[in-house]
């Protein structure tokens, strides 16, 4: 499995594309107008206690306050009694006891704003280098679930163990990247992050409430940090200026990596020539067609994302449930890959066509939980219900590709669908009878869209005749070219 990492930077945005093989498997975008602040932590101030949520709201100098949970303040004095990671059967204390109004709390994003929501914050701050995270004030040392190897696991916790400072309330959880590595490269990290945290220590006496004391790496640089691996061929950079400082940030933590930093420089754009343009327009699509002629329909909402499988032109070569069967299997591999270039989070519901067979029907849920293996985002799967319904759920990271580029139409709001014209000649008929019977005047005019004016004069004419006789009114339409389909007027003259 080969990977490349592509990075295209503009005055206005920065994106990173993840490609396997020559296919795009994930895309991260930064605009200059609205940067991400995951991992930023803030001095903010505690606006308001909600008893009844467990909650409070926190400004920390964003748009919206944020939100900041009870369980996100007790964690670590739970880790402190119970010497082990939280329990969540255990009950926070009243969030009353925790924080107050107008009190000021030193927090983290951990979740950017989505939607109507504020960001999501915890008071159990971490910081991240190439190998380590740090958790101050936390003194658990934990290895990255996705390491499986059980003598690795068992060294790297021993090797942090003895390379930390004794005595030290500090804890660290080792990232995957840390598989094989050895004491220096653990112990640099350890320095690194030890100098970020004293650095974050005399920000935080130093500033004001609502103000940022630790920024997180820009998006070039986080994805350097947080994607590269033994499996990643190459790094291509579009932008001089960020191609210098991923070398340095590169020549300081990984030197051995320099060679796979490559600077493109071919005047066709790096997007288009591996074909991410095409596949990001593609992912703002409900369908998505499959490679046998199949295709996904993918519906995002506020409560859950729906994906429907359906074999559209495939008329398979033997019997229906093979056809069936061979459509469910890859579908499969095209949602696992599909949740990640769309970043959908939440509660995901996936109709795969009926199977009578329970070999298939096992086949496609091992397929489909493979295939979700390399999805770096927590994922929980069920089994096909007997509706041949698969409930899974993924977790939220950020804002869904479609959220952030695109917006509810101003048409439809959002719902996909407007009143036909024949439904809106039905409702000015109506208001044409409420205005003629209830206002005094010699003349009604309707303003309405073309097509509605052009459905009353074509097909309801004699409506209208009738209607002017039963009010005692003259009844005369105009077109608004600016009008939705759905937009009228009844105007007493």
């Amino acid at each position: 499995m080969s990977e490349e990492i592509l990075i295209n930077v503009t005055p206005t945005e920065s994106r990173v594309a993840l490609v396997e093989n020559g296919v795009l498997q994930e895309i991260w975008l930064d605009r200059a107008s609205h940067y991400g602040y995951v991992g930023n932590i803030y001095k903010g101030t505690v606006s308001r206690v909600l008893p009844g949520m467990q909650a409070a709201f926190v400004d920390i100098g964003l748009e919206r306050t944020a939100f900041l949970h009870a369980s996100d303040i007790v964690r670590v004095d739970r880790e402190r009694m119970t010497g082990q990671l939280p329990d969540a059967s255990l009950r926070e204390p009243p969030i009353g006891e925790l924080v107050r109004e107008g009190a000021q709390v030193i927090v983290q994003v951990i979740k950017d704003p989505m939607g109507t929501k504020g960001a999501r914050l915890t008071t159990n701050l971490s910081v991240p280098s190439r190998f380590l995270v740090l958790l101050p004030g936390n003194p658990h040392i934990g290895v990255s679930a996705r390491i499986e190897d059980e003598a690795e696991r068992a060294r790297l916790l021993d090797l942090v163990e003895r390379l930390r400072e004794t005595g030290s309330d500090n804890g660290y959880i080792v990232r995957t990247n840390a598989e094989g590595v050895d004491d220096f490269a653990l112990s640099a990290d350890m320095a690194y992050l030890g100098k970020v945290w004293d650095i974050i220590g005399e920000k935080t006496g130093a500033s004001k409430a609502g103000e940022c004391v630790y920024e997180d790496l820009s998006l070039p640089l986080r994805a350097l940090r947080d994607l590269m691996h033994a499996e990643v061929e190459r790094v291509r950079v579009d932008h001089e200026p960020t191609f210098r400082k991923i070398r340095d940030f590169v020549g300081r933590f990984v030197p051995e990596w320099l060679p796979r930093i490559e600077r493109y420089e071919t005047e066709r754009p790096i997007f288009d020539v591996y074909g991410v343009e095409d596949e990001i327009e593609n992912a703002l699509h409900r369908n998505t067609p499959l490679k046998s002629g199949g295709h996904l329909v993918i519906d995002q909402t506020e409560a859950m994302t729906t994906i429907d499988v359906n074999t559209g032109g495939f008329v398979g070569h033997r019997t229906l449930e093979e056809t069936i069967y061979k459509t469910n299997l890859e579908a499969a591999q095209a949602i696992a890959r599909q949740l990640r270039l769309r970043n959908l989070g939440g509660i995901i519901i996936i109709d795969f066509i009926d199977m009578h067979e329970p070999e298939h029907r096992e086949q496609v849920m091992r397929t489909l939980e493979r295939a979700l293996e390399r999805d770096p985002v927590r994922t929980s799967v069920t089994q096909i219900s007997d509706l041949g319904l698969v409930e899974m759920t993924r977790k939220r990271t950020r804002e869904s590709l479609g959220h952030v580029m695109c917006e509810p139409c101003e048409v439809c709001g959002g719902r996909g669908s407007v009143k036909s014209a024949e439904t809106v000649c039905l409702e000015v008929f109506r208001e044409i009878m409420r205005s003629g019977r209830q206002f005094e005047a010699s003349r009604l005019l309707v303003l309405a869209s073309p097509a509605v004016v052009d459905r009353v004069l074509d097909e309801h004419s004699t409506i209208v005749a009738e209607l002017e006789e039963l009010i005692g009114k003259s009844i005369r339409f105009q077109r608004e070219e600016q009008y939705t389909q759905e937009l009228f007027d009844v105007v007493l003259l």
